[in-house]
């Protein structure tokens, strides 16, 4: 079994001092090599970070002593290896971006479903289910019968209300996400919308995979998660999904086999969006990377923090 603990978590909680938190967290993740990504905001925390299962473990009890996170939940995943390069605390506006303005989750969201009780939900022909993540991530799995919105980025949600959701205004939706966060926002601007029934996926696929088994799943596919695992399956295991380094979404194995496909440049996605400078920039940076790798050293570069 892996050394390596993955743990995702998020919180909305008004902080005052983010830089203090900031510095706070920094240095207990320095000095134990935990690695990922946390972002901090006004209106609280989101966070992906990595390390062994003593060190993540201390980082766990580390936040829950903090009055403000006391009562955080945390969804913890293996990977056979380190899926970050280096550790980034960052001070946003939003720690999930929305773009709207005055919306406060922690004053109204939707009704949380626990992953037990979210296959009968589902299952109901009159309930509306909506995946809120972005096409990508839709595209290599989701729920049976889940609406995509198709959109490019969470900035875009607002907009599919608008345009195909409003109709619906009366009826129940259940909503899911990766991890949950970004059903708090979207649950929440739903019901100030004027939706009368908002439902949303407690804790989110990640789980839903741990806790449901998979001969009870109701998933398909695959489930992206933000780093250099790319997707994982029912069983929360590594899948053959890699990642193109010009777009930054996931590719599989007939994605590989593309003519367009040009490995640590571009997909057929990508290609032509890429300028010829920008191309010979990643290959330039992916013939370091392979130097490194053939040497036995590290090539942090760009990706994954």
């Amino acid at each position: 079994m892996s050394d390596i603990i993955v743990t995702a978590y998020y919180k909305f909680v008004s902080l005052s001092n983010c830089e203090s938190y900031q510095s706070k967290i920094r240095s207990f993740c320095e000095e134990r090599n935990i690695k990922g990504l946390v972002l901090l905001a006004q209106e609280g925390i989101n966070s992906t970070v990595a390390g062994t299962q003593k060190s993540i473990e201390a980082y766990k009890n580390f936040l829950l002593n903090m009055p403000v996170f006391s009562n955080m939940i945390f969804k913890d995943s293996l990977s056979v290896s380190m899926p970050f390069n280096r550790l980034k605390v960052r001070l946003k506006k939003e720690i999930v971006t929305l773009g709207i303005k005055d919306l406060d989750p922690t004053k109204a969201v939707g009704t949380y479903v626990k992953p037990k009780d979210w296959n009968d939900l589902i299952l109901d022909p009159e309930v509306v289910v909506v995946d809120t993540r972005n096409d990508f991530e839709v595209k290599i799995g989701t729920f049976k019968g889940a609406i995509n919105p198709k959109t490019k980025s969470f900035r875009g949600f607002p907009e599919f209300v608008s345009k195909r959701m409003s109709p619906l205004k009366d009826k129940k939706v259940a909503m899911f996400c990766t991890g949950g966060i970004r059903c708090e926002k979207s649950t929440a601007y739903m019901l100030d919308k004027g939706f009368k029934e908002v439902y949303h996926l407690e804790g989110g696929i990640l789980k839903y995979l741990e806790e449901v088994p998979k001969e009870k799943s109701l998933w398909e596919g695959s489930c992206f998660v933000f780093d250099k695992r790319m997707a994982l399956d029912m069983e929360l295991e590594l899948t053959d999904y890699g990642m193109c380094y010009g777009c930054r979404h996931p590719i599989d194995l007939q994605e590989r086999s593309s003519l367009l496909y040009e490995e640590g440049v571009s997909c057929s996605k990508c290609h032509s969006e890429r300028t010829e400078e920008q191309k010979e920039k990643a290959r330039q940076r992916h013939l370091q990377e392979q130097r490194a790798k053939s040497k036995g050293e590290k090539h942090i570069g760009a990706t994954f923090f």
